[in-house]
C-alpha cells in the first residue's frame, strides 16, 4: 500500500473527528518524503471533504445498512476508495480497490475486508454514470433542485435550500460549482519589504508564472509553479492569504500616525497589510484570546517584519481594557466561515443550522465591546468570511439600531483615494460582499461604521 493512502486515512479520521484539515495535512503530509505523495495526500483528502455528500449517496446504493452504522474506520476507507474511482480517473479501478482492501485490514478491520471489496467493486461497474440526481430543467420542482444541489454538488440541504430561496437556482448552482473547484494560490506582496512588481520578477527567475489579482491591488494569482518552495518563501516578502480577504485589510487600512486596535488578528494577514499601509507608523495594537492563536500572530508579524505592532490578549466578550482613543477598530469576527467553503471544505459538513444564529450572537456582543475604544469620529470596520445575512447585514442593523452615535459610511467618505479593485467589490449599499457568483471570489463582508462626534464629517 502506498504511503499517500495510508497518509490521507490518518488525515481523514484526524479531520472528522474535530481537527482543522490544514492542521492536519501539515501534521501528516509534511512526514512524507516524496512531494508526488505528498500532492496526492491533499487531493484525496480535499476531494473526499469536498464530495462527501455525493460519495456516501452513492456508498449508500451497495450497503445493506445505513452508513451511520458502519464502523469509523470502515466508512473512512469506503470514503477514500469511493473518491478515486469516482473522481480520479488517472487512478486504475482495480488498484483503488485493492489498496483500500488492503488499508481496511491495516486500520484494525479486517473482517470488513470483503464488504469494502463489494461495496467499491459495486461502485466501480457504475462510476462512469454515478446513480447521482440529475441537474435539474427549468420545469422541475424546488425538490429535484434541492436533491442535484445537496447530493450531486455535495453541499448540506439546509444550506443550498437557504442560498435557493434568497438568490435563486442560477447563482446558486454557481456557488456550489464553485465551493467544489479546488482554490487558487493567491499570495499578498509585504509593501514593508517590497514591491508586487519586484515579487512577481523574481519569482518568475524561479520558474514561479504570476499574474497581479483582479481586485487586491498587493494581489498575485500563482499560474504555475510552487512559491513556497523557493528560496524567497520565509524571506517575508509575499504571504498566502484569499484576495477576497485582502480587500477586508485595505478597506480597515488606515492612515501612518493612526491609533488603530486589530481586535481579532490572527493568523495576522490582515493586521499585516495594515501595519504595511501605516509604513509601520503610528500605535497598531493586535489582540487574539487564544494563546495558540497569539504564538501564530507573533510568528506572522516576525516574519513579516511589523516591528511596530504590539500584540495583546484580548477577549471581546468583556469590555476591552483601553481608552475610546482609537482612529480605526477591526472586527473580523469568528464566524461560520460558510464563505470559504471552497478553501476549507470541512467546514460544510460541520456547521448547523443552530450555529448561525448562536455566532450572530457573539458577533453582536463582539462588535458592541469593541465600538467602546473608537473615539468620535474614529472608525469601527466590521468583517466576516460568512455568506449568510444573519452574520452580516443583520449584525451591522442590531448593532445601529442599539448604538445611535454609530452611522454606517460609504468607504469614499473614508479614504481620499479607494482602489479601484475594491472599490468594484462594494456594493450599492458602501458594504464589501463578495461572492463566487458576481465576482468569482470567496464569499467576504464588512462595513464602515463612524462614531459620531468631533471628527466626524
Amino acid at each position: 500500500m502506498t504511503p499517500a493512502r495510508a497518509a490521507a486515512y490518518r488525515v481523514l479520521r484526524a479531520v472528522l473527528g474535530g481537527d482543522d484539515l490544514p492542521n492536519a495535512l501539515t501534521r501528516v503530509r509534511d512526514n512524507l518524503g516524496d512531494d508526488r505523495d505528498r500532492a496526492l495526500v491533499t487531493e484525496i483528502t480535499t476531494g473526499t471533504l469536498r464530495w462527501l455528500g455525493a460519495i456516501d449517496h452513492v456508498i449508500a446504493q451497495f450497503v445493506d445498512r445505513p452508513i451511520a452504522r458502519l464502523d469509523d474506520e470502515v466508512l473512512i476507507v469506503l470514503r477514500l476508495g469511493a473518491y478515486q474511482l469516482l473522481y480520479l480517473e488517472r487512478v486504475p479501478r482495480a488498484a483503488a480497490v485493492h489498496e483500500s482492501v488492503i488499508l481496511v485490514r491495516r486500520v484494525g478491520k479486517a473482517s470488513a475486508a470483503g464488504l469494502v471489496n463489494a461495496v467499491l467493486r459495486g461502485i466501480a461497474t457504475t462510476a462512469s454514470t454515478p446513480p447521482w440526481p440529475p441537474e435539474p430543467r427549468a420545469s422541475d420542482t424546488r425538490e429535484g433542485r434541492l436533491a442535484y444541489l445537496s447530493v450531486t454538488c455535495s453541499h448540506p440541504r439546509w444550506l443550498v435550500e437557504r442560498w435557493l430561496s434568497r438568490r435563486g437556482f442560477v447563482s446558486t448552482q454557481e456557488w456550489v460549482r464553485f465551493n467544489n473547484t479546488p482554490p487558487a494560490l493567491i499570495l499578498r506582496t509585504n509593501r514593508l519589504r517590497t514591491t508586487t512588481t519586484a515579487v512577481a520578477r523574481q519569482l518568475a527567475e524561479q520558474g514561479v508564472r504570476t499574474e497581479p489579482t483582479r481586485f487586491a491591488r498587493d494581489g498575485l494569482h500563482v499560474l504555475s509553479g510552487n512559491p513556497l518552495r523557493t528560496s524567497l518563501a520565509g524571506q517575508g516578502l509575499f504571504l498566502v492569504q484569499d484576495e477576497a480577504s485582502q480587500l477586508v485589510g485595505e478597506l480597515a487600512a488606515p492612515l501612518p500616525g493612526e491609533r488603530v486596535l486589530d481586535a481579532c488578528a490572527a493568523p495576522g494577514g490582515k493586521t499585516t497589510a495594515i501595519a504595511a499601509a501605516m509604513r509601520d507608523e503610528g500605535c497598531l495594537v493586535a489582540g487574539d484570546l487564544r494563546p495558540a492563536r497569539l504564538r501564530l500572530l507573533r510568528r506572522t508579524l516576525d516574519q513579516m517584519g511589523a516591528t511596530a505592532v504590539r500584540v495583546v490578549r484580548l477577549d471581546l466578550g468583556r469590555p476591552p481594557p483601553f481608552r475610546p482613543v482609537f482612529d480605526c477598530v477591526l472586527v473580523d469576527a469568528p464566524c461560520s466561515g460558510l464563505g470559504i467553503l471552497r478553501r476549507d471544505p470541512e467546514i460544510r459538513w460541520r456547521r448547523q443550522p443552530a450555529d448561525v444564529a448562536r455566532l450572530a450572537g457573539d458577533q453582536r456582543t463582539m462588535l458592541g465591546q469593541a465600538s467602546r475604544v473608537v473615539r468620535p469620529g474614529g472608525r469601527l470596520v466590521y468583517a466576516t468570511c460568512s455568506s449568510e445575512p444573519e452574520e452580516n447585514e443583520e449584525v451591522v442593523d442590531a448593532f445601529l439600531a442599539e448604538h445611535p452615535d454609530f452611522e454606517p459610511v460609504h468607504p469614499d467618505q473614508v479614504y481620499p483615494t479607494l482602489p479601484q479593485g475594491l472599490r468594484d467589490a462594494i456594493d450599492v449599499h458602501g458594504r464589501l460582499s463578495t461572492a463566487p457568483d458576481t465576482h468569482g471570489l470567496e464569499a467576504f463582508f464588512a462595513a464602515v461604521l463612524r462614531r459620531r462626534g468631533p471628527g466626524a464629517s
